[in-house]
């Protein structure tokens, strides 16, 4: 299913994306050395608890997953990249942390993800892992207007992250959102311009660039959700849930204060 949606929820996306990224901030200025992954979760909940939501996760249970998921928020450490199960684990001084939340407000979805390293320093590799997410993503943003197809905006992140030297996986990526967290159509990480579904104003998409520092191979932690790399090397994903416009996309994920 592909949504379109009117100016009225595209407003309530507006609401609902802020709160996300405001929960991901938050959470971001908590986390330091020696918190739990399972006091990330609670966390998580009491926000979006407090702010009368609902996360997307309790109760998600896809084809690919050991579901229901029945966490609040996926938490990824270093080499965990997607669908990170909250686990009992404290966090250590240069863990990288990915923290990805989906929530529905008013019946309108909004989805982001963030790396950081835990204690605010880590490796030089990991830090450029981060930079190139973050890169690729405004670059699929600026690829992303009305008639721009969805393999105009994939190249735009693709073409960042091979230069960056990463190998790509084209499993997982990014996806249409509305009253539903995963909708049609799926983004890849990697795509050729000018192919695939022409956007249009009242499309949402969510894009992740997420990367594996030497692999383009997952493996599934016994918990049948957690993804890490085969190789055990360093992971980074970031995301944003954008809206086409008239005449461009607009991000919904920015924090309260600071949407343009």
């Amino acid at each position: 299913m592909i949504e379109i949606l009117n100016p009225a929820e595209i407003a309530k996306a507006r609401v609902t994306g802020a709160l996300v990224a405001d929960i991901l901030q938050a959470v971001k200025g908590r986390a330091t050395v020696g918190t739990n992954l399972l006091e990330i979760d609670r966390w998580t909940a009491e926000m979006i608890d407090a702010a009368g939501a609902e996360s997307c996760y309790v109760d998600y249970a896809p084809s690919f997953g050991r579901g229901p998921f029945g966490h609040y928020i996926c938490t990824g450490v270093n080499d965990a990249v997607l669908h990170g199960l909250p686990r009992d684990y404290a966090l250590a001084d240069g863990d990288l942390l990915t923290l990805d939340l989906a929530v529905v407000k008013d019946g309108i979805a909004a989805d982001a993800a963030i790396s950081f390293l835990v204690g605010g320093s880590g490796p030089d590799e990991s830090v450029a892992m981060i930079d190139a997410t973050e890169r690729a993503l405004a670059a699929g943003i600026a690829a992303a207007g009305p008639n721009a197809k969805i393999g105009d905006v994939s190249y735009a992140i693709g073409r960042v992250l091979t230069d960056a030297g990463y190998p790509i996986n084209r499993q997982f990526g990014g996806h249409g959102i509305g009253s539903t967290m995963h909708q049609d159509p799926h983004v890849p990480n990697m795509g050729r311009p000018g192919r695939g579904f022409k956007l249009r104003p009242g499309l949402m998409l969510a894009l992740e660039p997420w990367i594996m520092a030497d692999t383009a191979e997952l493996v599934t932690d016994a918990d049948g959700w957690t993804l890490r790399s085969a190789t055990g090397c360093r992971t980074a994903h970031t995301e944003h849930t954008i809206a086409i416009t008239e005449d461009g996309a607009e991000i919904l994920t920015l924090p309260t204060g600071t949407r343009p």
